[in-house]
């Protein structure tokens, strides 16, 4: 057993370091368009969620939006998964499902800074701002800046593929 002296300076260089290592632990996160993230940030259960990812646009608005997404088909993934895919038609109309989900038929228009969906159902406007950034176009949900920001994994021409729901029957 190492003698006292030894193990006296040890024991307080690690008193000191561990307070510093929590208080980095501990500071807040913070968006840049919302400010400190107070809320808990949740994610798939034994996976850490990064922070946001950095923004390095302001929001794109309605003309904007158009121009990047109109006749394209993009894969969204959220923690690295694929979440869902959008079909952005002429008139500000769109195809959305949730991975292996069945299609919704909706429309999008511009609120402030926020690009609202309406798909005509229970779960009301779905309101995101967008982002071009290098890393693909992102979407952050209205409301939640903790959350994992939706990131564009795919783009395509190709239609949302979209059976209807007796095929086969």
């Amino acid at each position: 057993m190492p003698p006292i002296r030894i193990l006296l300076p040890l024991c307080a260089a690690l008193l000191m370091v561990l307070p510093a290592a929590a208080e980095q632990v501990t500071d807040p996160i913070t968006d840049p368009i919302t400010g400190p993230i107070t809320g808990p940030v949740t994610g798939p259960p034994g996976i850490v969620p990064p922070g946001p990812p950095p923004l390095h646009t302001a929001p794109l608005g309605a003309a904007e939006f158009d121009a990047r997404t109109q006749g394209r088909t993009i894969t969204y993934s959220a923690y690295g998964q694929p979440y869902g895919v959008e079909q952005y038609l002429p008139g500000r109309r769109v195809l959305w499902a949730f991975e292996g989900g069945v299609c919704k038929e909706g429309t999008w228009f511009q609120q402030g800074e926020m690009i609202c969906f309406d798909y005509r159902d229970e779960g009301g406007l779905q309101c995101w701002t967008f982002h071009d950034t290098p890393e693909g176009l992102m979407a952050r949900f209205l409301g939640d800046a903790g959350a994992e920001p939706l990131v564009s994994l795919s783009e395509s021409p190709e239609p949302l593929n979209c059976p209807g729901p007796e095929v086969g029957v």
